[in-house]
């Protein structure tokens, strides 16, 4: 049997599951807050694995994500031990802002301190409380207000288990991308946790096939790491294509935008991505791709000012395998055509 897991001051008993309520700081309106923690502790030895979504408080696909996880059958026979926090931000959340009350990027805040800001005093609580007590991590994003990500896994690829991890995840692309200091990538690395962050959809927006796509991807890793049995009978699987570059293609004036080209598709180099004019259209830019590549992000809105982000554009060695796989990835998530994901009512 198991020892109990000790995490924010309880102990959770094996072959139990059990939802906490980690204090915060309070509101000024003298209203306590809470982090939710929902743990599962499996009977049998294993990882330790924590999932963690809104660290941007308007990032809610992950949100989603993970109560599908918490609802999936399967999770039963867990073997090691599932730490979700669907909700690491919940100032921004509540605020449906992408950053804290003293305007600060939790995500660029870790490792904190217990005496420093309030951003760095909750990158603190969530690192010393959660991520010290795991041994991997699933970190969920989405893109930006007004912005929308492929389906897409981020993660230092020079580490042999975090390597790992992200191919287990079976997204279409992945970016071998250098951690950024100041992140919960950074700060979990340190703590000897592996960890990778998916990225997928809009902030403030459900993306269904982005949310199939992430509970796909997690159980997949959880099966990797021995935490689940392996898929039994035959399944649709893909394989990640892994970007050796990325670049962003800013508006060259201001204007508005006119997009030619869709999330998720092939670009040659110089090929039209759009056009930027003023609301005559008696000034007027092409926006020309500057390399090969698949457009893994785009603005969604059409108003933008000059040196604005309009395209993220990944490259790779073989651009038309990676086409094939984006494409591949859209028909086996279509909603209307998976029967192999968990059942759920398709979000609309």
């Amino acid at each position: 049997m198991r020892e109990p897991f000790d995490i924010c001051n309880k102990l959770i008993k094996p072959g139990t599951r059990q939802t906490l309520e980690l204090p915060v700081p309070s509101l000024y309106t003298h209203t306590t807050l809470e982090l939710p923690v929902h743990v599962i502790h499996g009977r049998q030895n294993g990882p330790i694995l924590f999932l963690s979504a809104a660290i941007h408080g308007d990032e809610i696909n992950g949100v989603e994500i993970i109560r599908r996880i918490l609802h999936s059958k399967i999770i039963n026979k867990l073997k090691g031990t599932l730490v979700a926090v669907p909700v690491v931000n919940i100032y921004g959340f509540i605020n449906q802002t992408r950053y804290l009350p003293d305007r600060r990027d939790l995500n660029r805040s870790f490792p904190g301190s217990e005496k420093g800001s309030l951003a760095g005093r909750m990158a603190n609580l969530f690192l010393k409380e959660i991520v010290s007590k795991c041994t991997h991590g699933i970190d969920l994003h989405t893109a930006a207000i007004h912005r929308e990500n492929l389906p897409h896994i981020r993660a230092y690829l020079d580490d042999e288990e975090t390597e790992r991890m992200a191919r287990a995840f079976t997204s279409p692309v992945t970016l071998n991308t250098a951690i950024i200091d100041g992140s919960l990538r950074k700060s979990a690395e340190k703590s000897g946790a592996a960890v990778i962050v998916y990225e997928a959809g809009e902030a403030l927006r459900f993306d269904e096939v982005s949310i199939r796509a992430g509970v796909r991807g997690i159980l997949s890793v959880m099966r990797e790491l021995g935490m689940l049995s392996p898929f039994k009978g035959k399944r649709k699987t893909i394989k990640s294509v892994v970007g050796t570059s990325s670049t962003w293609v800013r508006a060259p004036q201001s204007g508005i935008l006119r997009v030619q080209k869709p999330l998720g598709s092939r670009v040659k180099k110089n090929e039209s991505l759009g056009y930027v004019s003023d609301p005559f259209g008696e000034i007027e830019e092409n926006i020309f791709s500057p390399v090969d590549g698949i457009i893994i992000s785009r603005t969604n809105i059409p108003l933008v000012n000059e040196g604005e982000a309009l395209f993220h554009i990944a490259q790779f060695e073989n651009t038309q395998m990676a086409a094939n796989k984006v494409e591949n990835f859209q028909q086996i998530l279509d909603p209307t055509t998976d029967t192999k994901s968990p059942i759920e009512p398709p979000i609309i």
